[in-house]
């Protein structure tokens, strides 16, 4: 069984949020802690006007942009390739029904 363990992570100037872990994720939750705030600082400098709450929010956008960006590139491949299989299927079988064919 995987030992979770508590951790807190801090975005912009929310509080902190606490949350529990597999003890193997932590350092990839660390590293999308230290993501998104580099996104927030990059926000920040290029909106200087711009509330905590827009930067967030406009954060959150870009990160939910790319997500479904990569989301609909990963069902493109999978369709492509469940319709290479198919075929793929197709062709072994043709090649087996030619090659019984042939011993006959």
């Amino acid at each position: 069984m995987k030992r979770q363990q508590n951790i807190s992570i801090r975005i912009g100037d929310v509080p902190p949020i606490s949350m529990h872990v597999d003890a193997d994720q932590e350092e990839f939750v660390r590293n999308c802690e230290y993501q998104a705030n580099g996104m927030i600082r990059k926000l920040r400098a290029d909106f200087p006007d711009k509330s905590m709450k827009e930067l967030l929010a406009m954060a959150a956008f870009q990160y939910t942009k790319a997500y479904y960006t990569l989301r609909a590139k990963f069902m493109e491949q999978h369709q492509m390739l469940e319709d290479f299989e198919a075929r793929l299927d197709e062709l072994l079988e043709l090649t087996a029904r030619v090659d019984s064919g042939l011993r006959q």
